[in-house]
């Protein structure tokens, strides 16, 4: 829309009061797991330079973009790993209130004792949230005081705020958030911001997902050395050559931008195509995937190779309804008004038949 004339272009080139933009050191965290040189989920690097702040007084923020303690429990003897009974994901371990929670429904579980698959008595933590993130650089860094922001963290206005004051006014030495701590705060003592896993963002299963981490990548770095002096990021990834990461080091934004554009054009995406994500949703799973199939086959007789799917989205239960997805493209030309009076003629077909009256259908038009 900017390069068409339908809205104004404005690029912001350099930072306020020409203050240069934050030293980003890559940090190729696989190379170092092999030769077994990570302290947990720390790089030598950043605890190196996490030493050197705290010894100048200065802060530190770290990025990691879960909270919780670790993502998963898992039996090391059979590989069991608790899930939710009403979705069709992990439960995920927080271990200040010592609950299994899922993040979807709000479920929770007290963690077993031994697996309840073969009686195992090693389970372990997989993968790590803001919570493990706090106890580890406790025990590393003892004399520091530490902080951690993220929704378990923040629920009412007034323990947010504290956060922040806290943190304003040098009471805290390390901040661990979420992308909570990407937006909007300038510190003066910022020194140094660790990116502690960039390839949790790059892996998510949807076409925007580059370009989201390029910019929450961006916005974290940007927290670095906003006043008076130059800051450091250090971006540890397994990915240390990818484009995206290469492009956020050089922050190369045009760069990132032109490559994605070129994809989405070729596959029909947005801003090319306009999608239309059509979810169907049923307790019985095997009658959502008939239902699925003969709704696809209506929609493909109205509107061509525009619909992909059904498929199943990476959560295909949610709150004890199973879930399956068609997806729309639609060219930008096409009216949106007439594609919308033939979704819902198909949709009130599928409610008139007795054997599909159970199924829930909605739409998310132009998806976030």
């Amino acid at each position: 829309n900017a390069t068409t004339g339908k809205y104004g272009l404005v690029e912001l080139k350099e930072r306020y009061k020409e203050i240069q933009m934050p030293e980003i050191l890559p940090v190729d965290i696989k190379e170092l797991a092999r030769k077994k040189r990570m302290n947990g989920q720390f790089s030598p690097l950043l605890l190196e330079y996490i030493r050197e702040a705290l010894e100048k007084k200065e802060q530190i923020i770290l990025f990691q973009n879960r909270r919780g303690f670790a993502p998963m429990i898992e039996c090391k003897v059979c590989g069991w790993v608790p899930k939710c009974k009403n979705c069709d994901v992990s439960l995920t371990y927080h271990k200040g209130i010592n609950q299994l929670t899922c993040h979807y429904c709000g479920y929770t579980y007290q963690p077993p004792r031994s697996c309840p698959v073969c009686e195992g008595k090693e389970l372990i933590n997989r993968g790590f949230g803001t919570e493990k993130v706090e106890d580890d650089i406790k025990l590393i860094f003892p004399e520091a005081s530490v902080a951690r922001m993220d929704l378990d963290t923040t629920r009412t206005r007034t323990a947010y705020e504290k956060i922040i004051a806290d943190f304003e006014q040098g009471r805290t030495d390390i901040l661990i958030g979420t992308q909570m701590v990407s937006k909007g705060l300038d510190f003066d003592r910022v020194s140094i911001v660790g990116i502690l896993n960039a390839d949790t963002m790059l892996n998510y299963p949807d076409f925007r997902s580059y370009e989201r981490a390029f910019q929450l990548m961006a916005q974290v770095a940007g927290r670095a050395g906003r006043k008076n002096k130059r800051g450091r990021v250090v971006l540890q990834t397994k990915s240390i050559d990818h484009s995206i990461i290469n492009q956020v080091i050089a922050n190369d934004y045009g760069q990132m931008v032109s490559g994605q554009l070129v994809e989405r054009q070729m596959f029909h995406y947005p801003p090319y195509y306009r999608l239309v994500y059509v979810y169907l949703k049923n307790k019985h799973e095997a009658l959502l995937d008939v239902m699925a199939k003969v709704v696809a086959e209506k929609l493909r007789a109205t509107f061509g190779d525009r619909i992909f799917g059904p498929d199943a989205p990476p959560v295909a239960r949610i709150q004890t309804l199973f879930i399956r997805k068609i997806v729309v493209k639609i060219e930008y030309n096409a009216s949106m008004n007439r594609a919308r009076e033939l979704l819902l003629r198909i949709q009130r077909e599928m409610l008139d038949d007795e054997r599909f009256k159970s199924l829930i259908v909605y739409y998310d038009v132009d998806p976030m």
